[in-house]
């Protein structure tokens, strides 16, 4: 499972680059100050979730014996990215403004990934 989150943080780190370099030359004069900060945000968090991935991989091969809580919080920044990031994109790209109301799930998974994260480190089993 440590090789899956790997490639998944992989593939988010490369594609948050290639959005943040579409954003900064793609788009640039073709969204307004606020959509841009917008678009940026979700590029900001999705990158990183994809650094926060990596420490999931880490902790799975760490601490095998908490690779529940592990496997638990790196599906949860997966499923962060794609509803906090992608509805933001998606919000900016469209100007669809009722999916502001779903993104703060995807905020309130980041959460609760983080503190998996940081009980399976504490629990160090």
């Amino acid at each position: 499972m440590d090789r899956t989150f790997l490639l998944l943080a992989s593939i988010f780190g490369g594609l948050a680059v290639a959005l943040g370099a579409f954003g900064a030359h793609g788009l640039e004069g073709k969204l307004s100050e606020a959509a841009m900060g917008t678009y940026q945000t979700g590029v900001q968090y999705q990158f990183y979730h994809a650094l926060a991935l990596m420490g999931v991989a880490f902790a799975i091969s760490r601490w095998p014996g908490s690779s529940g809580l592990s496997v638990t919080a790196g599906w949860l920044f997966v499923a962060g990215i794609l509803i906090f990031s992608g509805s933001l994109y998606i919000l900016v790209m469209t100007d669809t403004s009722w999916l502001g109301a779903i993104t703060p799930f995807g905020g309130v998974a980041f959460i609760i990934g983080w503190i998996l994260l940081g009980v399976a480190a504490w629990r160090g089993a």
